[in-house]
């Protein structure tokens, strides 16, 4: 997710939000230099941003957060973390994790099936994301990409939705946004969604940060109501203000390093309610 990319200095994240060293694009795959997440009324949330207090929480994130919060905690993971130790993982509290599977539309993760896969087989539920360029491909392209590669979706209660990860440029300081309007972003995602949908019945979840979402999208509250949303804050007592239309996150991604391989996250809700919503209902 969150890249070792060095932010702009015409756009800087949130200082609670520190890229991840742990997501930086494989060493075997790198881009030609040329071109180089709704959960539904049935499952309502316990908005735990809101429901416990900053002091609370930041005790709790110290500590074993999922554990303290009363939420599934669990992870994400791509290439950099290799071939993962499953059952370790598993041992240590990960209910669930997101698998990096593609980026644009010229790179799969060699140990996606390693990892989305070795997952399953622990009892933990997982889900693929893909890293979105915008300035390479069509969002029709790379949904399509992506779905082809790892991102689908069955309603077996182990399947997470389709994930979207799209933030900062790593690739292009200048351009944080990839070169697109706040329109065009809009339209992109709009066209990303709804080819996933398409494929495999699902919307995609987001992952995003709030500034990023600002800057890009001009703070558009268009996919709020079908999407569900990965937040991206890391070192704060709560997940902060979200983009325009969510009221709650999904997803929290609080930290780049803990307990489990890679980040690590909380789900804004009970594993009944996880498992429900891997469902898609």
């Amino acid at each position: 997710m969150a890249r070792t990319h060095t932010p702009s200095p015409t756009y800087a994240p949130s200082p609670t939000y520190a890229p991840s060293p742990i997501h930086a694009p494989s060493p075997t795959c790198t881009p030609n230099p040329t071109h180089t997440r709704r959960l539904t009324s049935t499952l309502t949330p316990r908005l735990l941003a809101t429901t416990l207090t900053a002091a609370a929480l930041a005790t709790a994130l110290a500590t074993t957060p999922a554990t303290a919060a009363s939420s599934p905690k669990g992870h994400d993971v791509s290439s950099h973390q290799k071939s993962v130790n499953w059952s370790n993982a598993k041992a240590k509290g990960a209910t669930f994790v997101y698998v990096k599977a593609t980026e644009s539309t010229t790179y799969r993760n060699p140990y996606f099936s390693q990892q989305y896969d070795g997952a399953r087989k622990a009892g933990i539920i997982r889900g693929a994301y893909h890293f979105a360029l915008p300035n390479k491909s069509s969002g029709t392209s790379q949904a399509g990409y992506f779905v082809a590669h790892g991102g689908g979706w069955k309603a077996d209660g182990w399947t997470l939705p389709p994930a979207l990860d799209i933030e900062t440029n790593p690739y292009d300081k200048k351009h944080p946004c990839y070169s697109l309007s706040k329109t065009g972003m809009v339209n992109w995602i709009k066209a990303f969604s709804a080819e996933v949908n398409r494929r495999t019945g699902r919307r995609p979840v987001i992952y995003t940060t709030t500034q990023w979402w600002k800057t890009c999208t001009g703070n558009s509250g268009a996919f709020a109501s079908t999407h569900p949303l990965w937040i991206a804050r890391h070192g704060s007592a709560t997940a902060g203000a979200l983009p325009a239309g969510w009221s709650y996150w999904t997803f929290w991604q609080y930290a780049n390093s803990g307990s489990l391989p890679g980040d690590q996250n909380l789900f804004n809700g009970s594993m009944t309610q996880l498992r429900k919503f891997a469902r898609g209902y």
